[in-house]
């Protein structure tokens, strides 16, 4: 898990995670701790769930500290604003495609693995939609292999920001 490649980040997604892990570290530690504490006073803990529950929950929050220290300590943080609008798909752009099937329209923004989020439209970048994105321009098309066959789409814009 340690190992030293870059994670790309948008700096939303940056953010975000730091404050996951200053809540993590300053307040879910803190209550855990206390939990632990009041389930210990409860005497017998062979028998007590409130204990195993606490303990389980504090190996989860040390767990989910470790992971997002590593992550962020290793974030690369891209700002696809920097660069003007682009000519091609990259990293932390906005692409709106046209399924060419339905003719549906579908807006995505490329972010990193920990910022995925498909309900809300961030696409991660190692997902094979995304691969396949990278480097097409406007009116590109793009041919998907899916579980349920073919995909096609084009591509009809390109932002660094949303519109």
């Amino acid at each position: 898990m340690c190992s030293m490649a870059k994670v790309p980040f948008t700096p939303d997604g940056y953010k975000k995670l730091k404050e996951e892990l200053n809540q993590l570290k300053s307040v879910d530690r803190q209550q855990v701790i206390r939990a632990i504490s009041e389930a210990r006073d409860h005497g017998d803990l062979s028998e007590n769930a409130e204990y195993d529950a606490a303990k389980n929950r504090q190996s989860f929050i040390e767990g989910r500290i470790s992971y997002l220290s590593d992550r962020l300590a290793r974030a690369e943080v891209i700002d696809p604003k920097n660069f003007g609008d682009p000519d091609q798909v990259r990293f932390g752009v906005f692409v709106t495609l046209a399924d060419e099937d339905s003719g549906a329209e579908v807006v995505y923004q490329l972010v990193g693995e920990d910022e995925a989020d498909i309900e809300q439209g961030r696409l991660s970048i190692a997902a094979p939609l995304a691969r396949a994105l990278l480097g097409k321009e406007v009116d590109d098309d793009v041919v998907l292999q899916t579980p349920s066959g073919q995909k096609e789409f084009v591509i009809l814009d390109i932002r660094a920001v949303a519109s």
